[in-house]
């Protein structure tokens, strides 16, 4: 370990309690302080109080030991964490193409029109107007596998561009927030 980087124990730790649904605290301070000098062990139980009263981490007893596990806020902070990470399905970073996705489906294919908005919306996609969705993630991919798999030929269109007229982007930016 270099002398100049301090090792992140917080991000290694909400890590290992993301992949279980809760750790002993022996447990969790041997994977995380394995091969750390013993100076170490005091860092790595300030981060954990650190955590706990960022409520990102909350600790529970049953009889013999004593857990951790993440709360709600500590779900969200590990899956941002795997976002930001090398090896994410997709990388944050914009790349500077903007994805628009048009929807025309008719009102007997409904349940199915509202499963693509629903899916749109949580893919960080914003209406634009009407049926005319934008974002700035790399999610074409999954939605033309949705086109293929729901049989939208005709009723959906996807494309991706990096030049969009200044208006459309600052409605998007405004939408967005």
């Amino acid at each position: 370990m270099e002398k100049d980087k301090k090792p992140s124990f917080s991000k290694k730790i909400l890590k290992l309690l993301s992949e279980k649904p809760a750790l002993s605290v022996a447990a969790l301070t041997e994977q995380v302080a394995s091969d750390l000098p013993q100076k170490s062990v005091y860092a790595l139980t300030r981060s954990l109080k650190g955590l706990q009263e960022a409520s990102l981490v909350e600790e529970y007893h049953s009889g013999q030991s004593a857990y951790m596990r993440l709360t709600r806020d500590g779900r969200r902070k590990a899956q941002s964490i795997k976002l930001d990470s090398d090896n994410a399905l997709f990388n944050p970073a914009w790349d500077g193409k903007w994805r628009i996705i048009l929807l025309d489906i008719s009102e007997d294919r409904k349940a199915e029109r509202e499963a693509v908005r629903y899916l749109l919306k949580k893919a960080g996609f914003v209406c634009l107007k009407n049926s005319a969705w934008i974002s700035m993630q790399p999610f074409e991919h999954f939605f033309r596998n949705i086109k293929k798999d729901l049989g939208f030929t005709n009723e959906m269109i996807i494309l991706t561009t990096d030049d969009l007229d200044k208006e459309t982007e600052e409605a998007f930016l405004k939408l967005g927030k």
